[in-house]
């Protein structure tokens, strides 16, 4: 038997952490097992729909590099896979209950529902949901009513007196009384909408679906989705409720811990590679002392014996780093296409959402180096490196001067390092250093006194990347160029 599982997402919203990791956890096991993955959308929702959040989801998975094997895009043998193009078949599905006296058509109209409730309420009454008016009535007066033109719903006979039970793969064996159950759930609308309940159960059969892992807020439905196996004679899948992701205050991950919608994370320059890997240990352990994988090795290594049933804790700090380390284990070429649409953003070739020129691209991949250690977001880069691209305004003198120095002695370390930069443009790093300090100890001077005010007026800052590799980038006519702006504000300000 082929084992097949699914991400089955309700493109409502936006996709985030939890569903990523859902959809990750099912993409993985499939993969370790040779089975098959799919996609489905459960779009019945359609006040909430919107295609926006379809293509969110298309480009969210593209983005990570998750593929399916059957899905909306690409089709399949168990086509279609969006929810609202089968609905002849829910229905098909629906009435087939009815017929087997496992379901039966309500009549009961929305006014009285929600005078059951009120009454209830009022009475602080123990008893919820529907009071089972219409589940005395035969399927053959059903069916008359219904075709003198009544306005019904059919709902689910869910056994009463009974227990449901059910192992879990990961949380063991859970029992469930019946009368816990929501009492007899619609599952075709007056409309003909199917109820997600439906929709899920005869989907996961058609489409041969063999284990289930979804997160644990769904193991209250779970009792019920049984029931409906049970009443259409079909063999449910392996139910498996990943653990939950909580933030670092033991509550459910949301918005009020950080960002949480995939896009948030992108805009703040996270790396696929980083977020893959981070989420894949979220509830789950592979391989012991080692904490960097691939998507291959991910998929080599996942077990559901390896999942954890204690909640998993979402530590931004934790992502932070593995986001740093991706960046660093980028080539220079790598980094800088990640990078480049922050850069255009930013407008760090010009005007916001400016195309650099060839000479710009150029340079944008050589300062890589300049910066791959020293960020841990692809959004900080721009700033980084803008005073490669555009000249920074002269700071005030007293940024020149370095410690028991004075402004006239700062000067003459200027000059002093303007001649040197023809040299330093055409040395290495470990040259450039050599030749400073030969210089610094002919001048009698500190190194460090004579790199500071060099160092401000090539960048505009006390503190940037590595200043010899920013040398050789901007060259050494620009480099002049600076240093000549400087010293002409520095003279001005001369006693």
């Amino acid at each position: 038997m082929e084992i097949k599982d699914r991400y089955a997402p309700s493109p409502t919203g936006l996709q985030h952490i939890g569903g990523i990791r859902t959809a990750l956890f099912n993409y993985l096991f499939a993969r370790s097992v040779g089975g098959a993955y799919i996609l489905r959308l459960e779009d019945t929702d359609r006040a909430r729909f919107d295609e926006a959040f379809v293509q969110n989801l298309y480009d969210t998975f593209a983005w990570l590099g998750i593929h399916w094997d059957e899905g909306p895009d690409i089709g399949g043998p168990a086509a279609p896979y969006i929810q609202s193009e089968r609905f002849d078949l829910y229905k098909k599905y629906a009435l087939e209950l009815v017929n087997a006296d496992k379901a039966y058509y309500c009549f009961c109209s929305a006014e009285r529902l929600e005078a059951i409730r009120k009454e209830r309420e009022q009475a602080h009454a123990s008893e919820t949901g529907y009071d089972r008016q219409c589940r005395s009535l035969s399927s053959e007066v059903g069916r008359s009513r219904k075709a003198a033109g009544e306005r019904c719903v059919i709902r689910l006979k869910i056994p009463l007196g009974e227990t449901t039970r059910f192992k879990d793969r990961l949380l063991g064996s859970i029992e469930w009384k019946n009368e816990d159950i929501n009492p007899d759930p619609i599952l075709l609308k007056s409309d003909g909408f199917p109820t997600y309940h439906l929709a899920n159960i005869v989907d996961d059969h058609l489409m041969g679906i063999t284990h289930v892992l979804r997160a644990q807020e769904w193991l209250p439905s779970t009792p019920l989705h049984l029931i409906l196996y049970q009443s259409f004679g079909w063999e449910p899948p392996v139910f498996c409720h990943l653990p939950m992701v909580m933030g670092q205050d033991g509550k459910k991950l949301s918005k009020r811990h950080g960002a949480t919608s995939i896009d948030e994370f992108r805009r703040q320059g996270y790396l696929p590679e980083a977020l893959l890997n981070y989420v894949a240990l979220l509830g789950a352990s592979y391989e012991e002392g080692k904490d960097l994988y691939t998507l291959q090795e991910l998929s080599e290594r996942f077990s559901l014996d390896k999942l954890n049933k204690a909640p998993a804790v979402f530590d931004y700090k934790k992502l932070e780093w593995y986001n740093a380390h991706y960046i660093r284990m980028k080539s220079d070429e790598d980094l800088a296409k990640s990078a480049l649409p922050y850069a255009i953003e930013q407008g760090l070739f010009g005007a916001p959402w400016t195309e650099p020129d060839a000479s710009q691209r150029s340079g944008f991949v050589k300062a890589m180096p300049l910066i791959k250690e020293r960020v841990s977001f692809l959004q900080e880069i721009p700033d980084k490196l803008r005073y490669l691209f555009s000249e920074p305004p002269v700071p005030p003198a007293a940024e020149f001067i370095p410690k028991k120095s004075d402004l006239s002695q700062t000067i003459e370390l200027l000059k002093l390092g303007r001649s040197l930069i023809e040299t330093l443009t055409k040395l290495d790093d470990a040259e450039a250093e050599q030749f400073v300090k030969q210089e610094a100890e002919k001048a009698g001077v500190k190194l460090g006194d004579l790199m500071m005010p060099l160092r401000v007026a090539l960048t505009g800052s006390r503190i940037s990347p590595p200043l010899f590799g920013s040398l050789r980038i901007l060259e050494a006519a620009a480099g002049l160029a600076r240093i000549d702006r400087s010293l002409a504000v520095l003279e001005e300000n001369r006693p």
